[in-house]
Protein backbone atom coordinates (compact mmCIF):
# COMPACT_ATOMS: atom_id res chain seq x y z
CA UNK A 1 0.00 0.00 0.00
CA UNK A 2 2.52 2.30 0.81
CA UNK A 3 4.69 1.56 -2.55
CA UNK A 4 1.24 2.43 -4.33
CA UNK A 5 1.01 5.91 -1.98
CA UNK A 6 4.36 6.71 -3.12
CA UNK A 7 4.22 6.33 -6.60
CA UNK A 8 0.82 7.93 -6.57
CA UNK A 9 2.22 10.97 -4.57
CA UNK A 10 4.99 11.03 -7.59
CA UNK A 11 2.71 10.86 -10.00
CA UNK A 12 0.44 13.97 -9.07
CA UNK A 13 3.81 16.35 -8.30
CA UNK A 14 5.10 15.38 -11.97
CA UNK A 15 1.93 16.29 -13.47
CA UNK A 16 2.04 19.39 -11.46
CA UNK A 17 5.41 20.28 -13.13
CA UNK A 18 4.56 19.37 -16.63
CA UNK A 19 1.22 20.51 -16.98
CA UNK A 20 1.71 24.10 -17.01
CA UNK A 21 4.44 23.86 -18.91
CA UNK A 22 2.38 21.54 -21.64
CA UNK A 23 -0.69 24.57 -20.83
CA UNK A 24 2.18 26.87 -21.97
CA UNK A 25 3.47 25.45 -25.25
CA UNK A 26 0.08 24.99 -26.77
CA UNK A 27 -0.85 28.20 -25.74
CA UNK A 28 1.92 29.55 -28.02
CA UNK A 29 0.98 27.28 -30.96
CA UNK A 30 -2.77 28.79 -30.93
CA UNK A 31 -3.48 31.36 -33.51
CA UNK A 32 -3.77 35.31 -31.66
CA UNK A 33 -7.57 35.22 -31.66
CA UNK A 34 -7.66 32.53 -29.15
CA UNK A 35 -7.87 34.50 -26.19
CA UNK A 36 -7.86 31.47 -23.64
CA UNK A 37 -6.58 28.42 -25.05
CA UNK A 38 -6.27 26.52 -22.49
CA UNK A 39 -4.68 22.76 -22.49
CA UNK A 40 -5.64 22.04 -26.21
CA UNK A 41 -3.37 20.90 -29.21
CA UNK A 42 -3.98 23.31 -32.05
CA UNK A 43 -5.50 21.80 -35.21
CA UNK A 44 -3.03 24.08 -36.75
CA UNK A 45 0.06 24.85 -35.18
CA UNK A 46 1.49 28.34 -35.48
CA UNK A 47 4.87 27.76 -34.89
CA UNK A 48 5.49 31.60 -36.56
CA UNK A 49 4.27 32.77 -33.64
CA UNK A 50 7.77 31.75 -31.74
CA UNK A 51 9.33 33.86 -34.70
CA UNK A 52 6.89 37.14 -34.22
CA UNK A 53 7.69 36.89 -30.45
CA UNK A 54 11.70 36.52 -31.16
CA UNK A 55 11.95 39.58 -33.79
CA UNK A 56 8.90 41.88 -31.65
CA UNK A 57 10.75 42.00 -28.04
CA UNK A 58 14.42 41.55 -29.60
CA UNK A 59 15.64 38.40 -27.50
CA UNK A 60 18.51 37.92 -29.04
CA UNK A 61 20.23 40.87 -27.41
CA UNK A 62 18.32 40.18 -24.20
CA UNK A 63 19.40 36.58 -24.14
CA UNK A 64 22.81 37.63 -25.10
CA UNK A 65 22.59 40.10 -21.96
CA UNK A 66 21.31 37.32 -19.91
CA UNK A 67 24.07 34.93 -21.30
CA UNK A 68 26.50 37.75 -20.33
CA UNK A 69 25.59 38.73 -16.25
CA UNK A 70 25.30 34.66 -16.07
CA UNK A 71 28.46 33.78 -17.03
CA UNK A 72 29.99 36.39 -15.12
CA UNK A 73 28.38 36.08 -12.26
CA UNK A 74 28.45 31.76 -11.70
CA UNK A 75 32.15 31.95 -11.81
CA UNK A 76 33.44 34.91 -9.42
CA UNK A 77 30.59 33.44 -6.91
CA UNK A 78 31.44 29.68 -6.91
CA UNK A 79 35.06 30.71 -6.31
CA UNK A 80 34.22 33.26 -3.57
CA UNK A 81 31.82 30.90 -1.53
CA UNK A 82 34.06 27.69 -2.11
CA UNK A 83 37.12 29.85 -0.51
CA UNK A 84 34.59 31.47 2.33
CA UNK A 85 33.09 28.35 3.13
CA UNK A 86 36.49 26.49 3.34
CA UNK A 87 37.63 29.31 5.36
CA UNK A 88 34.21 28.95 7.52
CA UNK A 89 34.38 25.03 8.11
CA UNK A 90 38.40 25.06 9.00
CA UNK A 91 39.71 28.01 11.01
CA UNK A 92 39.50 27.57 14.70
CA UNK A 93 38.79 31.09 15.62
CA UNK A 94 36.26 31.83 18.14
CA UNK A 95 34.99 34.30 15.65
CA UNK A 96 33.81 31.98 13.00
CA UNK A 97 30.49 31.53 15.01
CA UNK A 98 29.39 35.48 15.11
CA UNK A 99 31.30 36.16 11.65
CA UNK A 100 29.39 33.03 9.98
CA UNK A 101 25.96 34.60 12.08
CA UNK A 102 26.44 37.90 10.58
CA UNK A 103 27.14 36.69 6.89
CA UNK A 104 23.85 34.81 6.91
CA UNK A 105 21.77 38.06 7.97
CA UNK A 106 22.59 38.80 4.45
CA UNK A 107 19.88 35.90 3.39
CA UNK A 108 17.34 37.77 4.94
CA UNK A 109 18.16 40.86 3.28
CA UNK A 110 15.45 42.30 0.09
CA UNK A 111 16.57 43.33 -3.22
CA UNK A 112 14.33 46.23 -2.82
CA UNK A 113 16.16 47.25 0.31
CA UNK A 114 19.22 47.82 -1.62
CA UNK A 115 18.33 48.67 -5.22
CA UNK A 116 18.50 52.60 -4.31
CA UNK A 117 21.41 53.28 -2.32
CA UNK A 118 23.09 50.50 -5.10
CA UNK A 119 22.02 52.70 -8.06
CA UNK A 120 23.85 56.14 -6.30
CA UNK A 121 26.62 54.46 -5.34
CA UNK A 122 27.22 52.79 -8.68
CA UNK A 123 26.26 55.73 -10.29
CA UNK A 124 28.98 57.62 -8.63
CA UNK A 125 31.63 54.90 -9.39
CA UNK A 126 30.82 55.00 -13.41
CA UNK A 127 29.33 51.31 -13.44
CA UNK A 128 25.49 52.30 -14.17
CA UNK A 129 24.52 51.02 -17.02
CA UNK A 130 26.98 48.07 -17.66
CA UNK A 131 27.14 44.52 -17.33
CA UNK A 132 29.00 45.30 -14.08
CA UNK A 133 26.10 47.16 -12.55
CA UNK A 134 24.45 43.36 -12.16
CA UNK A 135 27.35 41.31 -11.72
CA UNK A 136 28.76 42.84 -9.04
CA UNK A 137 25.75 43.36 -6.97
CA UNK A 138 24.50 39.68 -7.43
CA UNK A 139 27.78 38.37 -6.59
CA UNK A 140 27.13 40.35 -3.36
CA UNK A 141 23.99 39.03 -2.98
CA UNK A 142 24.72 35.33 -3.82
CA UNK A 143 27.56 35.38 -0.77
CA UNK A 144 25.37 34.12 1.97
CA UNK A 145 23.62 31.38 0.56
CA UNK A 146 26.79 29.85 -1.29
CA UNK A 147 28.87 30.26 1.98
CA UNK A 148 26.54 28.16 3.78
CA UNK A 149 26.23 25.98 0.66
CA UNK A 150 29.96 25.10 0.76
CA UNK A 151 30.60 25.21 4.21
CA UNK A 152 28.00 22.51 5.02
CA UNK A 153 29.97 20.66 2.47
CA UNK A 154 32.98 20.68 3.97
CA UNK A 155 32.25 19.68 7.30
CA UNK A 156 30.10 16.58 5.96
CA UNK A 157 33.44 15.43 4.78
CA UNK A 158 35.22 12.94 6.80
CA UNK A 159 37.76 14.92 9.17
CA UNK A 160 40.36 12.08 8.36
CA UNK A 161 40.48 13.40 5.27
CA UNK A 162 42.15 16.65 6.26
CA UNK A 163 44.05 15.20 9.19
CA UNK A 164 46.02 13.09 7.04
CA UNK A 165 47.11 16.02 4.51
CA UNK A 166 48.14 18.30 7.27
CA UNK A 167 50.05 14.96 8.64
CA UNK A 168 51.74 14.65 5.09
CA UNK A 169 52.68 18.32 5.17
CA UNK A 170 49.95 19.79 2.71
CA UNK A 171 49.39 23.46 3.18
CA UNK A 172 45.71 24.17 3.27
CA UNK A 173 46.05 25.71 -0.46
CA UNK A 174 46.51 22.11 -1.29
CA UNK A 175 44.33 20.22 1.15
CA UNK A 176 41.53 22.25 -0.37
CA UNK A 177 42.49 21.81 -4.28
CA UNK A 178 43.43 18.08 -4.38
CA UNK A 179 41.77 16.29 -1.64
CA UNK A 180 37.98 18.79 -1.00
CA UNK A 181 37.49 20.47 -4.48
CA UNK A 182 37.68 16.68 -6.64
CA UNK A 183 34.91 15.07 -3.44
CA UNK A 184 32.61 18.60 -4.57
CA UNK A 185 31.76 18.64 -7.59
CA UNK A 186 28.28 17.92 -7.04
CA UNK A 187 27.89 20.70 -4.98
CA UNK A 188 29.76 22.99 -7.28
CA UNK A 189 27.51 21.46 -9.72
CA UNK A 190 24.39 22.47 -7.92
CA UNK A 191 25.21 25.31 -6.59
CA UNK A 192 26.64 26.74 -10.31
CA UNK A 193 23.14 25.94 -11.68
CA UNK A 194 21.57 27.94 -8.88
CA UNK A 195 23.62 30.57 -9.30
CA UNK A 196 22.33 30.48 -13.38
CA UNK A 197 18.85 30.43 -12.81
CA UNK A 198 19.06 33.30 -10.26
CA UNK A 199 21.52 35.41 -12.11
CA UNK A 200 19.46 34.71 -15.50
CA UNK A 201 16.04 35.31 -14.35
CA UNK A 202 17.26 38.64 -12.50
CA UNK A 203 14.36 41.20 -13.00
CA UNK A 204 14.55 44.29 -10.87
CA UNK A 205 18.57 44.62 -10.39
CA UNK A 206 18.87 44.75 -14.70
CA UNK A 207 15.47 46.84 -14.86
CA UNK A 208 16.60 50.13 -12.34
CA UNK A 209 20.76 49.60 -12.70
CA UNK A 210 20.65 49.04 -16.87
CA UNK A 211 18.92 52.09 -18.60
CA UNK A 212 19.37 50.78 -22.03
CA UNK A 213 16.37 48.24 -23.37
CA UNK A 214 18.94 46.13 -25.73
CA UNK A 215 21.07 45.50 -22.23
CA UNK A 216 18.66 43.97 -19.93
CA UNK A 217 17.96 40.71 -19.15
CA UNK A 218 15.40 38.52 -20.79
CA UNK A 219 12.77 38.14 -17.73
CA UNK A 220 13.21 42.34 -17.74
CA UNK A 221 12.54 42.33 -21.49
CA UNK A 222 9.84 40.17 -21.29
CA UNK A 223 7.67 42.49 -18.69
CA UNK A 224 8.24 44.79 -21.22
CA UNK A 225 6.92 42.44 -24.16
CA UNK A 226 4.08 42.15 -21.97
CA UNK A 227 2.83 45.75 -21.64
CA UNK A 228 2.72 45.82 -25.36
CA UNK A 229 0.92 42.29 -26.67
CA UNK A 230 -0.61 42.13 -22.68
CA UNK A 231 -4.17 40.59 -24.56
CA UNK A 232 -1.98 38.16 -27.46
CA UNK A 233 -1.86 34.65 -25.07
CA UNK A 234 -0.14 32.79 -27.91
CA UNK A 235 2.74 35.41 -28.40
CA UNK A 236 3.02 36.05 -24.76
CA UNK A 237 3.64 32.49 -24.18
CA UNK A 238 5.76 32.01 -27.35
CA UNK A 239 7.97 34.31 -25.66
CA UNK A 240 7.97 32.97 -21.98
CA UNK A 241 9.36 29.85 -23.65
CA UNK A 242 12.15 31.35 -25.80
CA UNK A 243 12.99 32.95 -21.96
CA UNK A 244 12.57 29.87 -19.80
CA UNK A 245 14.52 27.61 -22.61
CA UNK A 246 17.93 27.53 -21.57
CA UNK A 247 17.04 27.23 -18.29
CA UNK A 248 15.50 24.21 -18.60
CA UNK A 249 18.01 22.73 -21.14
CA UNK A 250 21.02 23.30 -19.04
CA UNK A 251 18.87 21.42 -15.92
CA UNK A 252 18.49 18.62 -17.87
CA UNK A 253 21.97 18.40 -18.88
CA UNK A 254 23.43 18.58 -15.23
CA UNK A 255 20.21 16.89 -13.94
CA UNK A 256 22.50 13.74 -12.75
CA UNK A 257 24.23 16.16 -10.44
CA UNK A 258 22.24 18.46 -9.29
CA UNK A 259 20.54 15.52 -7.85
CA UNK A 260 23.45 14.39 -6.28
CA UNK A 261 24.02 17.86 -4.72
CA UNK A 262 20.81 18.15 -3.32
CA UNK A 263 21.32 14.41 -1.87
CA UNK A 264 24.48 14.69 -1.04
CA UNK A 265 24.47 16.06 2.68
CA UNK A 266 21.44 13.69 3.21
CA UNK A 267 23.64 10.47 2.29
CA UNK A 268 26.61 11.70 4.51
Amino acid sequence: MTRYLTRLSLLVAAASVLIPFLAIFSAALQPESNLSPGLEWPSDPHWENFATAWTSAGFASLLKSSAIIAIGVVPISLVLATLAGYGMSTMGSRVRGPLFALLMLGLALPYEAIVIPLYYDLRSVGLLNTYWAVILPLVGAFMPFGVFWMRSHFEAMPKELTEAAVMDGASSWRTLTTILLPTARPALTTLGLLYFMWSWNQFLLALILIQDPAMRTAPAGLGKFVQQFGQNIPLLSAGTIIVITPVVLLYLFFQRHFVKGILQGAVK
